[in-house]
């Protein structure tokens, strides 16, 4: 392993961690702004974050060890898989590092554990978030599939690393293709993230929670473990959607400079993709669960329209 490398691991963990939480309170102000209202300070999620992990972990007196590893695996499995996805620094891929297949493995892994977590506990609340989230991951999963394929398709690789060296290098795919892929990848941004029409991560109502339902019976600083994961897995799959689409600033060379310039376009970007995402919520109402297959039929038809415009090309 290089030095190159190695300083990527840091410089991308680091920044994942350190931008995440703005993202999620920048939504939450565009909502707030379409709505009339002023809403939170965009640095209200750190204020959240920091409060949470000095705050007593309490334990539900039915759980087990699942319940105190879950924040730990959850927040592990998606800090690896955001390495998979450089945000200002592209480098040469070591092992198996960047392989898409392991990418969405990652993210499987972490949704497993929540699950189970929301199971644990012996509420009613949390086996009825987790059964949710396991009837919607059977759905999305083939979909997501589908969507990375498609990906692999039109870059002729399976490792992200390569495909945003040949984004950089080249430039994005033609427009069909783009708008394809961009349309595909922002529905399961939304599905993954688990934002509107899906869930809104705002409510703890019955009726309508998912994820909320699985970390209901988190506290302290497990509680912002869950919270910092899911902002980062957020972060990480705007990035892979912005960083393929829109390549420029992301820089292959190891400056100072250039990854100061690829950082501040980062946040420009993943900032007008963050507003875009509430300007969506904030345009319709959450879907009824048994609606929720149109919206994932979308992004598998368009993906295997690229599959298929692809292979016979």
């Amino acid at each position: 392993m290089n030095t190159d490398f190695v300083l990527y691991l840091a410089i991308n963990t680091l920044v994942v961690i350190a931008v995440s939480p703005l993202f999620v309170s920048l939504i939450k102000k565009v909502k707030a702004w379409t709505q009339g209202r002023q809403g939170p300070s965009v640095f209200q999620t750190y204020f959240t974050l920091i409060k949470l992990l000095k705050k007593e972990v309490i334990y539900s007196p039915n759980s087990s060890r699942i319940m105190r590893v879950t924040p730990l695996v959850t927040m592990a499995a998606i800090l690896v898989a955001a390495l998979f996805v450089p945000l200002v620094f592209v480098p040469e891929p070591v092992g198996g590092m960047g392989n898409i297949i392991l990418f969405m493995s990652l993210l499987a892994l972490a949704r497993f554990f929540m699950a189970l977590a929301g199971l644990d506990a012996g509420s009613s609340f949390g086996g009825m978030g987790s059964s949710r989230e396991m009837s919607i991951s059977s759905i999305i999963e083939p979909t997501t599939i589908v969507v990375f394929a498609a990906l692999a398709f039109v870059f002729k690789t399976l490792n992200i690393f390569d495909m945003f060296a040949i984004s950089v290098s080249t430039g994005s795919p033609s427009l069909s293709t783009l708008i394809l892929i961009g349309i595909s990848l922002f529905i399961i941004i939304i599905v993954e993230t688990s934002r509107i029409p899906v869930d809104n991560p705002e409510t703890h109502l019955e009726l309508t929670m998912i994820h909320e339902g699985m970390i209901l019976e988190q506290s302290g600083r497990n509680l912002a473990l869950m919270e910092l994961s899911a902002a980062v897995k957020m972060t990480a799959l705007m990035a892979l959607l912005l960083n393929l689409i829109v390549p420029f600033g992301i820089t292959t060379s190891l400056t100072l400079a250039g990854i100061l310039i690829a950082l501040i376009l980062l946040v420009v970007k993943c900032s007008i993709l963050t507003g875009i995402i509430g300007i969506f919520e904030s345009s319709m109402a959450k879907k009824r669960f048994f609606q929720l297959p149109s919206l994932f039929a979308m992004a598998f038809f368009f993906s295997t329209l690229i599959i298929i415009i692809e292979v016979f090309s």
